[in-house]
This record gives structure tokens, C-alpha cells and sequence, in this order.
């Protein structure tokens, strides 16, 4: 399916400086019965935003009305554990776009990629540097670039490029996923199949 078009992000951040964030605490798996990607937004964090009444842990930072933003800047080792996708579906579907971090887990990083939002990898420097101004100043704004592979701090002028496989970045900017990806080179790909028919 198209999903949205990412080009350049800009947005105020939501600070989660934890490491080894693991998959089950992103989304617990009691949560993991649904096969489409809905309505797992909501239950992101459960076990970390709600106790177990039900009430909103008030200490965390989702519940915390001076964050928000379409990014999530999280700690080192983010999403290890389990390979569901459900956890990235979860962050999705909560209004994320983008996560930064300086090391994802390969299979969480690969999930992302897939579902359209994107794992930004930075140097632990900078991502000191990023949790400080957004703890300082909940408002600032961070930019994310695609297509320069470029995140930067205009209030402060920091900056870094970040890598991304240039098919995932070709389908991130277009809004496509690998299916789509696919059949917009339908053309390409029946040219191709005549030509070795032919051959034959």
C-alpha cells in the first residue's frame, strides 16, 4: 500500500533516553492479535504509560503535555528483542514518522524501513547533543532531510548525514512500499521478460 511521502520532517521531538529498549516493552505482547496495522498506537508503551488501572502514569514522557512531535529520540540499542513488526506499527500508528537513535536492532531497523518510518542513526555525541536541547527546550524543532541524508538542530546549528539504502530512500521519498515499488516498473519488468523470450 502508498504510504505517506517523506521528503524533509520538521517537528518537535519526544525524548526517551533509555537503553535497550526491547520490543516487548514498545509494544507487551498481549497486544500482538490483530494482523493489520491498527489501533496499536494506542497500547504503545502500555506497560510503561499506564498502571494497571488504567490511569496514566503521569512521570512518563508520552503523558507529559510538553512533548510532542513527530520524532522519537530514543536511547542506544532501540527495539532488540523480538522481530515483531507490531512494535514499529505501534509507533506508527501513535504518530511517529521518524526514530533517531545511535543503534537500532538490525531486524526493528528493517521493520521500520518496511513500514515506513525511518530509523535515523547518529553518533552517540549528537545524540547527546539532541536529548539536551529538547529537555532544555521541549519546542525545538529538529529537521530531518532525506534526500541530503542530513538531520540538523537549527537552533543550534548542529548537524550530522545519516546513512539509508538507496532503494528504501527512493520508496520513503515516493511513498511507496515494495509492492508498489514493484508494479510502477511493470513496464520495465514485461520489456525485459519479452526480450528473453525472444532470445530463446
Amino acid at each position: 500500500m502508498l504510504k505517506e511521502k517523506f521528503e524533509i520532517l520538521e517537528t518537535t521531538c519526544v525524548p526517551l533516553p533509555l537503553e535497550n529498549v526491547d520490543t516487548d516493552q514498545i509494544i507487551p505482547a498481549r497486544f500482538l492479535s490483530a494482523t493489520t496495522r491498527e489501533g496499536f498506537g494506542k497500547n504503545l508503551f502500555r506497560d510503561w504509560r499506564y498502571d494497571k488501572s488504567g490511569k496514566e502514569i503521569d512521570s512518563f514522557v508520552l503523558n507529559d503535555p510538553a512533548y510532542s512531535g513527530k520524532i522519537l529520540v530514543a536511547g542506544k540499542n532501540f527495539g532488540s528483542g523480538s522481530s515483531r513488526e507490531h512494535a514499529v506499527w505501534a509507533l506508527t500508528g501513535y504518530g511517529f514518522r521518524a526514530v533517531v537513535s545511535s543503534f537500532f536492532a538490525d531486524i526493528f531497523r528493517n521493520n521500520s524501513l518496511n513500514a515506513g518510518l525511518l530509523p535515523v542513526i547518529v553518533p552517540e555525541d549528537f545524540l547527546k547533543k539532541l536529548f539536551g536541547v529538547i529537555t532544555e527546550d521541549p519546542a525545538t524543532i529538529v529537521r530531518i532531510d532525506l534526500p541530503q541524508q542530513i538531520i540538523l538542530i537549527p537552533s543550534t546549528g548542529d548537524s550530522v548525514s545519516f546513512d539509508i539504502n538507496p532503494y528504501k530512500k527512493e520508496c520513503f521519498i515516493k511513498g511507496l512500499d515494495d509492492v508498489d515499488y514493484l508494479l510502477k516498473m511493470k513496464d520495465r519488468i514485461r520489456a525485459y521478460e519479452l526480450r528473453n523470450t525472444l532470445r530463446k
